[in-house]
């Protein structure tokens, strides 16, 4: 789809839902962008709840901020992460509005528009995964990351754009809506795959994001956009409704402004669900909520390893390296043990042993769950029909072929990460050097290179993001550490032990409050549109 069209239809929308709240009708009621922005931009989910409770703010004038930013500047700015409006979102901020005017009580992310991934499932919203080959594609039900954000009281603002079937950690471009810029500077890339979630959070066109990751695409996207990213341990947050890439490495979580709403949407999340079996392995491990290692004391006693085999891999950013540095001084002087010279022999031998192809099965699988309605019923079938950008046939061609066959009884098996004898004895070599320094955490550079520039498929990439937590099951979070030349984020990534969030959480949380690295893109004026047009 052009940029024309697209930028047509999300000015529909955006009307079609002022019309439908009755804004258009009454001009008084239409968003004031220039007055609302000191009170909604930046904030974090507790500041509005406060917002709400004071009579500044409601869910349908923060609904309809967002919607009325998201048509003035998406398009105009070239920055494209939103594919398509959720139409009935002014509704159901009026709702919300009524219930707390009714009841006086606000649910955990209560009247919270969320910008919404391309991949996960959206109730009575297309849902494409980047891909024209699905275009028109309704899902029966939601996904249950986005079910469980609707009951906890949140709003599906707009479905963000995507790498094409999740397949580029490097860029943000599908067949449905073209390419996504970085909101920090317009030239470069967000990397990818959930480049469109980061670059609507960063730019304050949502309060919050869900992304996906199946090697890099929460963290790296988030790295590139000042934000913070949570993947979490495999098997403590559910899978379901996600159209998948490898389903055993794939995991849904948080892209937020802040370390306290990644954690805030974190917990609405985790936990069991029955549709996805390997979150069995979270029961008992799920704390009564995470917001309480939400804590600035000191971190005496913590020790961090420093992974300097990333973060000092040949072609790394002199300036990135640099701000990497200055993070564990300022670890340091959190009173953490930043200990050098960890390493894991052999390290790049296990890339090629511990990464499976599953695409084509795995996607067969979720055609099957779209019914009769699916408009395609096999992986390669959609592979026939020539409804991809071309920088993906290569990697569609590489996923072809395995007959349809459960990937555990190939003649070459590729199972899950915690029974794969590949990624069990990497896990196993990991876990042993963490033992050895006896580490609560280790911190190397989210991408050891600045994101690139649009176009640009050749220089160093930088991307450390799946090394080790996809093929081990370890959780990961990027936080800011600052920017280098030309207004590029960088991000410091803390990686632990199975189900050690509440100590990740903890660390980075301590970090992020002592050194404030998070700003804004400034390339939006509210008062004369995009800086420079």
């Amino acid at each position: 789809m052009n940029n024309t069209a697209r930028s047509g239809i999300i000015i529909f929308w955006s009307i079609f839902s002022f019309i439908h709240s009755g804004c258009v009708q009454n001009n008084d009621e239409k968003p004031d962008m220039v007055s609302l922005a000191n009170l909604i931009e930046e904030a974090t989910i507790a500041q509005i709840h406060e917002s709400f409770k004071n009579g500044e703010l409601t869910s349908e004038k923060l609904t309809g901020y967002y919607l009325e930013k998201i048509a003035r500047f998406d398009q105009s700015s070239r920055l494209n992460a939103i594919i398509l409006i959720n139409p009935d979102a002014i509704k159901i901020a009026r709702e919300l509005d009524e219930e707390f005017k009714n009841t006086g009580k606000l649910r955990p992310l209560h009247g919270i528009p969320v910008v919404v991934k391309d991949n996960f499932d959206t109730e009575g919203i297309q849902t494409t995964g980047g891909s024209l080959a699905l275009k028109g594609s309704i899902p029966p039900d939601d996904s249950y990351q986005v079910r469980k954000l609707k009951e906890a009281g949140a709003i599906v603002l707009c479905k963000s754009n995507m790498a094409e079937w999740a397949f580029s950690a490097e860029v943000t471009e599908s067949s449905i809506a073209g390419i996504t810029r970085n909101p920090y500077n317009l030239d470069h890339v967000p990397a990818g795959s959930s480049g469109g979630t980061a670059a609507a959070v960063a730019s304050n066109f949502g309060m919050i994001g869900l992304g996906s990751d199946t090697g890099n695409s929460i963290r790296g996207p988030s790295s590139h956009a000042c934000l913070v990213g949570i993947r979490s341990t495999m098997g403590l947050t559910s899978r379901d409704g996600i159209i998948p890439l490898y389903l055993r490495n794939d995991i849904g979580g948080p892209m937020c402004r802040t370390v306290e709403d990644a954690v805030r949407v974190f917990e609405v999340i985790a936990g069991y669900d029955p549709a996805d079996p390997i979150t069995k392995l979270s029961e008992g491990k799920v704390p009564e909520n995470y917001t309480q290692f939400l804590q600035t004391e000191n971190l005496k006693g913590v020790r961090i390893g420093v992974f300097r085999q990333l973060s000092n891999k040949e072609g790394a950013d002199p300036e990135v390296v640099e701000l990497f540095n200055k993070a564990l001084q300022d670890l340091k002087a959190l009173g953490a043990e930043v200990v050098e010279g960890i390493n894991i022999p052999g390290f790049y031998n296990y890339e090629d042993e511990v990464w499976c192809n599953t695409i084509e099965h795995d996607v067969n699988i979720y055609l099957a769950s779209l019914g009769e309605n699916a408009p395609y019923k096999t992986f390669e079938d959609i592979y026939k029909s020539g409804l991809y950008l071309p920088y993906i046939k290569e990697r569609i061609e590489r996923g072809i072929g395995y007959d349809n066959i459960d990937p555990v009884d190939r003649e070459d098996p590729c199972e899950d990460v915690y029974t794969d004898p590949s990624n069990v004895a990497f896990t196993k070599v990991v876990l042993a050097m963490m033992d050895e320094h006896n580490l609560d955490a280790i911190i190397y550079p989210s991408w050891s290179n600045p994101a690139r520039l649009v176009g640009d498929m050749e220089s160093p990439d930088g991307n450390n993001c799946y090394q080790i937590p996809p093929p081990t099951g370890m959780p990961s979070i990027t936080v800011p550490m600052g920017f280098v030349s030309h207004n590029l984020p960088a991000g410091l990534q803390f990686t632990g032990r199975h189900f050690s969030e509440p100590e990740l959480i903890r660390f980075v949380y301590a970090y992020e409050q002592a050194t404030k690295h998070r700003r804004p893109p400034e390339i939006f004026n509210l008062n004369r549109g995009v800086h420079g047009k």
